[in-house]
């Protein structure tokens, strides 16, 4: 089942734990650390656009890339009020084109962990560096594979915001280190206010992700012809440990001629 259809619409609702705000300033701090100060910026996996939104105000020059149809609709109403001039492209993050080069390349929120073969995610890195300009940087964060096995595996969440609410069966298949959640949601009917009523409207999604070790991105980032530079834990931002859940990781385009030193 396609991911991100029925759930865009309350997306950003549900969210809104997620800081996005401390997350731009951390990223933009390290573009700027790594060369990235200004210029074209891809926002790989952009869902709704809110990182993208966050980067636009800084200054950069953003495009944003999804392969959901539903979500860059929301994303482009956020375009509308905030008057940032933001290029979305309805792609799916293994094989994007853009035009040209960027300066650099961000995708959170664990994207890159719906890539659920190694093989895939060497792909996304290869174009990726393909489509890097000559040292520019790819910063990114993902899952790790203890928090899908110890965390999240094999657990129910549930949250009612009024208006909407969702039951999110979480299952880990460990040979496979593969995710699977079951997301139930509820979403109310808005015209059934008009009649004095409350109807909610119920809709299932089924979304797959991939736990990955630290040592495996970095192989698939030499395999993909970039080169490695750091990787901090994203809650604490100092070096990962083996109870990460979530990883930061900064990468180099390599193969289009001298690399800037870090």
């Amino acid at each position: 089942m396609e991911a991100y259809t029925s759930f865009a619409s309350v997306y950003d609702r549900f969210m809104d734990n997620v800081p996005y705000k401390d997350w731009g300033e951390y990223i933009r701090e390290t573009l700027c650390r790594y060369g990235a100060e200004e210029g074209i910026v891809l926002d790989l996996g952009c869902g709704t656009g809110a990182m993208t939104e966050i980067l636009a105000g800084y200054g950069y020059d953003m495009i944003g890339v999804d392969n959901s149809e539903d979500m860059l609709e929301i994303a482009m109403e956020k375009r509308m009020e905030s008057g940032h001039d933001i290029l979305y492209l309805l792609q799916d993050m293994r094989e994007f084109e853009l035009y040209g080069t960027v300066r650099a390349v961000v995708s959170v929120c664990d994207s890159v962990n719906y890539m659920t073969e190694p093989e895939e995610l060497e792909r996304v890195f290869r174009l990726v560096n393909n489509y890097l300009d000559p040292g520019g940087v790819f910063v990114f964060d993902f899952n790790t594979d203890y928090k899908y096995r110890e965390v999240m595996g094999d657990c129910t969440i549930a949250e009612d915001r009024g208006e909407c609410s969702f039951i999110w069966d979480n299952c880990y298949y460990e040979e496979e280190r593969i995710n699977e959640y079951d997301l139930t949601l509820f979403i109310r009917d808005e015209r059934s206010a008009d009649d004095g009523a409350e109807l909610f409207r119920k809709y299932r999604e089924t979304h797959f992700q991939r736990g990955y070790t630290l040592d495996e991105i970095k192989s698939l980032i030499g395999k993909a012809g970039m080169v490695f530079l750091a990787a901090y834990d994203m809650d604490t931002k100092a070096e990962p440990v083996e109870t990460s859940e979530r990883i930061f990781v900064i990468a180099r385009e390599s193969g289009k001629g001298e690399k800037k030193d870090e």
